[in-house]
């Protein structure tokens, strides 16, 4: 009988980020997807958010925008812009390193070793070197890109709007690929030898990560937009049917699901998983959910519709919003209680990214902000 394993089990050989590192190399942070640091910083994590630094993407003629979550490895932030360019930034100064057109991307970057990996709306998936962004391959899919790749081994993993999962070797050779029913939104998750995805089909896929055979689905009830975030053995996904999944791993089953009291809408961000599961939903509320049960601890209500997946660190919430103000929100995770509101130039349609002392975000007008201690 096919079993999956806990985290704890399988920690040896999930193979990034380290243990303790503070680096942000996949669109929720980690393998699992979870959207929480618990890096150990060699920095003290500031308690008030100050405007470090920005960055400006797009032009008079191109016009900027960032969907996409910021990766983070080492000093280097890598940022992809609806203004078809992919940029490299030096991560004290927000100073340009280098930058490489690439076509319109809404996805985040995903980065391994020295070599960074990043989809567009074209359907073209490249690995390029992190050191000056030249390319190393390009492999093209049937669809739009709209989410990071993760790893499993050497392979990598990326989903596509032409409703296909592909796994890809280092070479950029396709191993294996699996269809869906519809497109494939979110980053795939991997726990060791094991993969979930979700997409338009409504079926959370459980798979092997070397051959791509389905050992398991769900029904989740909904469409999701969102990438899943795995937590021992439960993944938290929200769907377009205005409800927060939870998925027990070891009986392929719904462990509960959550549906606001009231004004629901659809969750199109990621739920973050710690302590509770932080969900955001398009009825511009920010919810703190029980990981066992389900039940709302908390809510906390935004100045607009919450797309922007939530992140967690060291018992703080941090999320954007679409509103046209660009509210950007620290929440205490334990209560909800807003601990600080920041102003950005637009609204926040793309997850945070977490750096050793700092929040990296972009906005709907292409502008990265540095938030930290100045």
């Amino acid at each position: 009988m096919f079993r999956i394993f806990s985290v704890a089990a399988l920690v040896a050989v999930v193979l990034f980020p380290a243990p303790g590192s503070a680096d942000w190399p996949v669109a929720r942070g980690d393998a699992l997807m979870t959207g929480a640091s618990t890096a150990v910083r060699p920095n003290k994590f500031p308690d008030k958010l100050e405007e470090r630094w920005t960055f400006k993407t797009g032009d008079k003629k191109v016009a900027g925008g960032i969907e996409g979550a910021p990766a983070i490895v080492g000093n280097v932030v890598y940022i992809a812009s609806l203004d078809k360019h992919l940029y490299a930034l030096d991560l004290a100064t927000g100073k340009e390193k280098w930058k490489v057109k690439l076509g319109a991307m809404k996805a985040s970057p995903s980065v391994k070793g020295d070599r960074l990996y990043i989809g567009n709306l074209d359907g073209k998936f490249y690995c390029l070197k992190t050191s000056d962004g030249s390319k190393v391959w390009e492999f093209e899919t049937e669809g739009e890109i709209m989410a990071g790749a993760n790893f499993h081994g050497t392979n990598v993993l990326i989903g596509s709007h032409d409703s296909t999962l592909y796994c890809l070797s280092a070479e950029g050779k396709k191993v294996w690929d699996v269809k869906t029913e519809g497109p494939v939104n979110g980053s795939p998750a991997v726990i060791g030898d094991i993969t979930f995805v979700a997409g338009c089909d409504s079926i959370f896929h459980i798979l092997d990560a070397k051959t791509g055979k389905e050992l398991g689905a769900v029904d989740l009830g909904g469409q999701a937009a969102a990438t899943a975030a795995i937590a021992g053995d439960t993944a938290y996904i929200g769907t377009m049917a205005n409800t927060v999944v939870a998925v027990n791993l070891k009986k392929k089953e719904k462990a509960w699901e959550f549906t606001p009291a009231a004004r629901q809408q659809p969750f199109y961000a990621s739920a973050a998983a710690g302590e509770l599961i932080v969900a955001g939903s398009r009825d511009k509320k920010v919810y703190g959910l029980d990981p066992k049960t389900g039940k709302s601890m908390w809510s906390f209500t935004t100045e607009g519709q919450v797309d922007a997946s939530p992140v967690i660190v060291d018992g703080k919430v941090y999320v954007g919003c679409l509103s046209d103000g660009g509210e950007f929100y620290v929440l205490d995770l334990k209560t909800g209680k807003k601990l600080q509101e920041i102003a950005l130039d637009s609204a926040v349609s793309g997850s945070a990214a977490v750096g050793p002392d700092c929040i990296i975000v972009g906005t709907d007008k292409g502008t990265v902000y540095c938030l930290g201690k100045k």
